[in-house]
């Protein structure tokens, strides 16, 4: 059974109010009473209910998250997660509210940035891109004392509290090694799309995926990086170019999104290389089931959101954050593993 504030007065010798005081870290306790609660508190393990403790009092967090308004799966997926997490505000005593900007354009991120710290909210959460502009916006968020998380994509270099997404290095090399296995010994060649080298998950599972290539299977060659932007349909034509120039084209890693643009490309060619994906989704889970796609890496961008939010309350309470509870897994699908 846990201890309780009772428990502590008997064992100080004190009254509840004077408990009270302690925990609450008011004044108008004598010093030496003072130590006899803490003494207490830490002979009997006790550890005090946050949460409980804000909602008798009332108190509500305000949170800002700020997200690109690309219309791709994933991003439409994350943005689903936070109007679903801001629906249950009530209960999870949150008030979120949600700022979208252009993807890849960090001068309008670095505007969000401030316009959020200007709200004086309980923290933000956003998907970074890495920019001088958007380092200072974001540390100055914690010179106002609010926390900052980044999802899904972090930023070198700066203050934030926390970042909540996947190992990103980890899955670009989880990639590799899956293509490297999957196809034959002779050497060839391998493209690689990408939304954009502004991201630094992008960058990150560039790297991942390059060293291993370099390491483990050098006789397969990287061509230069195509970057899409992420949008299905310039995704669509650069992979349809990639094919023409590239006939003996061996594997695809597609890093980033616009997956429907690729599936398509790729549909229509005659070409049957090793794809390799990220994010689960309607488009991708179709293609490994038609065998268009060989595997896909997945990030559950729902609790990439929970953990926002938890870490975000946390850090507004002072407390230390469960690294374990917060780290987010790199899922591996193909088609014989499909939920």
């Amino acid at each position: 059974m846990k201890p309780t504030v009772h428990d502590i007065a008997a064992k100080a010798g004190v009254s509840l109010a004077t408990v009270d005081r302690v925990i609450n870290l008011r004044p108008g306790v004598h010093a030496v009473t003072r130590a006899k609660v803490e003494a207490a508190i830490s002979a009997l393990g006790y550890v005090r209910d946050i949460a409980a403790a804000n909602l008798a009092k009332g108190r509500s967090y305000a949170l800002v998250f700020i997200l690109p308004n690309n219309d791709n799966s994933f991003m439409a997926g994350l943005r689903a997660e936070v109007r679903a997490a801001a629906s249950r505000s009530y209960l999870e005593r949150t008030s979120i509210r949600i700022i979208e900007v252009p993807p890849f354009d960090a001068a309008a991120l670095a505007q969000a940035l401030e316009v959020a710290r200007q709200e004086k909210p309980s923290g933000v959460a956003f998907v970074a891109i890495d920019s001088e502009d958007v380092v200072e916006a974001t540390d100055r968020l914690g010179d106002s004392g609010i926390a900052a998380v980044t999802l899904v994509s972090d930023l070198t270099g700066s203050r934030r509290d926390h970042f909540a997404g996947v190992d990103n290095v980890a899955a670009g090399r989880t990639a590799a090694s899956l293509m490297g296995r999957f196809l034959p010994k002779a050497g060839g060649d391998i493209a690689v799309l990408a939304g954009s080298m502004l991201v630094r998950d992008h960058r990150e599972r560039l790297h991942g995926f390059r060293d291993v290539m370099e390491n483990e299977f050098p006789d397969l060659r990287i061509l230069p990086v195509l970057e899409g932007r992420d949008d299905p349909e310039t995704v669509e034509h650069l992979a349809t170019e990639c094919f023409k120039n590239h006939p003996d084209l061996l594997g695809i890693y597609s890093l980033g999104a616009g997956n429907r643009g690729l599936i398509k490309a790729l549909k229509a060619s005659p070409l049957s290389p090793c794809v390799i994906a990220h994010e689960l989704n309607e488009n991708t889970t179709n293609a490994l089931r038609e065998g268009v796609l060989d595997a896909v890496l997945n990030q559950d961008a729902g609790h990439e959101v929970r953990s926002a939010i938890r870490v975000l309350k946390a850090r507004a309470d002072g407390l230390a954050v469960i690294e374990a509870q917060e780290r987010i897994r790199i899922d591996i699908f193909l088609r014989d593993n499909l939920p």
